[in-house]
């Protein structure tokens, strides 16, 4: 910062560094009047906010005591409206995988989670991961994956190469 843009902020409000009369790195003066103290309510009836502390008098919303939602004993609208649909606990998701993405980063030969991870496509070796058949592949790549679409696998088949299951492989081993 130039000499003259420090001492032009300098010259409104208070400094935000403690350090000496000039701002540290890139830091710059607050102006005056820019920040507000919050509303001090309730500090006693001389102080115009006290008493009851802008409330009014009596009543629900001056004791404090509604909850989120409520709409005054009328049927709250979380239960007015249906419930639709559920979440099996059996349900597993997929990161999905396109075959774009392989033929990017350029693997060849055998592919499982291990060197998917190692080319940083996959976060961890446990994730689930179908591979989908958006892009094209021209090598020759056999593949271990937990899924497959349909065009993927003709295109990886088309190309020479092969599919299997990740579940197929761990029960042969």
């Amino acid at each position: 910062m130039s000499k003259e843009r420090i001492r032009a902020a300098l010259a409104f409000g208070k400094e935000r560094t403690e350090k000496g009369d000039k701002p540290a790195g890139n830091t710059i003066p607050v102006p005056a009047g820019s920040t507000k103290n919050k509303k001090r309510l309730g500090r006693g009836i001389g102080s115009k906010t006290g008493k009851t502390g802008g409330r009014g008098s009596k009543g629900q919303y001056a004791r404090n005591t509604v909850r989120r939602g409520f709409e005054g004993g009328q049927m709250p609208i979380h239960r007015r409206l249906p419930k639709r649909g559920f979440t099996s606990i059996f349900h597993k998701d997929f990161f999905p995988i396109n075959l774009r993405d392989i033929e990017k980063s350029g693997l060849t030969g055998n592919i499982d989670a291990k060197i998917m991870v190692e080319s940083k496509i996959l976060d961890n070796e446990g994730t689930l991961f179908k591979i989908l058949g958006t892009g094209e592949i021209t090598k020759a790549v056999h593949i271990v994956a937990d899924g497959f679409s349909a065009s993927a696998k003709a295109k990886i088949e088309k190309a020479g190469g092969s599919v299997k299951l990740r579940s197929d492989s761990s029960k042969e081993a």
